[in-house]
């Protein structure tokens, strides 16, 4: 027999778990990770690509940088994969657009569930911004100008470096972002821990808490762009749905949509063309 307790909000846990398994929201998640590769190798070969560049002491803090020119705008991308799958490798596909925009594309990649806590994963985002700003000019990008974005997981991990309390202590300014592009995030870690997503991650309710972007609100929100796919559950455009209410509550800049003609994970090969809907207002971010 079904437990149909309620263990989040109206959910059951059955439902609660069917509301983050994302990945039956397409018939197959393979072919959107095979063009993730594909579109990323065809990056590396096209572009020039400084690979495997360390921003830390793990063997997993590491860094894909595409040069953009002299003093460019410098873009960070953080992959999705809900913490445990993916890299940097797969994680470049936008670079060609940006390079030829005169946009530095960075890659990060981290250590993964559930061998690494959410805590680590977190702290090495935040390590890779620090990286990033003291070493932009080494690879002729501005310090003064970083955007960070990502999907999925990585939107959360976008929502975490635009959040406040940890630049301090970093040394670094706390507008060290400029802008961020959170696509499809999980702001809110509560039912996440709640859903059968833990078995991997394993937050406790403090972890959770501590990373929510949502539980993290900055003094000053730089300006973002929301989004998700059409085709997501009601949960997910709800988690993207409460940090734009955050936003708008303290009247910062930010703008949100729904694209009903993406899903879940081909949301971001919008960010490969200039023209797309998401292209122009992440150009439009970063130029204005």
């Amino acid at each position: 027999m079904k437990n149909m307790d309620k263990v989040y909000k109206d959910f059951d846990q059955d439902t609660l778990d069917r509301e983050y398994a994302i990945r039956y929201t397409v018939p197959s998640i393979e072919p959107f990770i095979v063009d993730y590769t594909r579109l990323s190798a065809e990056a590396r070969s096209f572009c020039e690509c400084r690979e495997d560049v360390s921003y830390g002491q793990h063997p997993d803090e590491i860094l894909d940088i595409f040069p953009g020119g002299t003093n460019t705008p410098v873009f960070v991308y953080f992959h999705g994969g809900y913490w445990r799958m993916l890299s940097q490798k797969e994680s470049a596909f936008m670079a060609p657009c940006f390079v030829k925009q005169g946009v530095a594309i960075v890659a990060v990649n981290y250590s993964l569930a559930p061998g690494a806590s959410i805590d680590t994963i977190v702290r090495q985002c935040q390590d890779a911004i620090c990286w990033i700003w003291h070493n932009a000019n080494g690879f002729g990008g501005d310090p003064n100008k970083i955007f960070v974005c990502g999907s999925s997981a990585g939107g959360h991990l976008t929502g975490m470096m635009v959040s406040g309390g940890w630049q301090a202590e970093r040394k670094i300014p706390l507008d060290v972002v400029k802008g961020g592009v959170p696509l499809s995030g999980l702001h809110d870690l509560e039912p996440v821990r709640l859903s059968n997503i833990n078995e991997w991650i394993q937050m406790d309710e403090a972890s959770a808490q501590r990373n929510s972007p949502i539980h993290n609100l900055p003094d000053f929100g730089c300006p973002l762009i929301i989004s998700f796919g059409g085709s997501e559950t009601s949960e997910f455009k709800r988690q993207s749905k409460i940090l734009y209410d955050a936003w708008q509550k303290n009247r910062w800049s930010v703008e949100f949509f729904e694209h009903d003609k993406r899903n879940h994970f081909d949301l971001v090969f919008d960010l490969c063309d200039e023209n797309s809907l998401l292209g122009q207002k992440v150009f439009d971010m970063i130029k204005g």
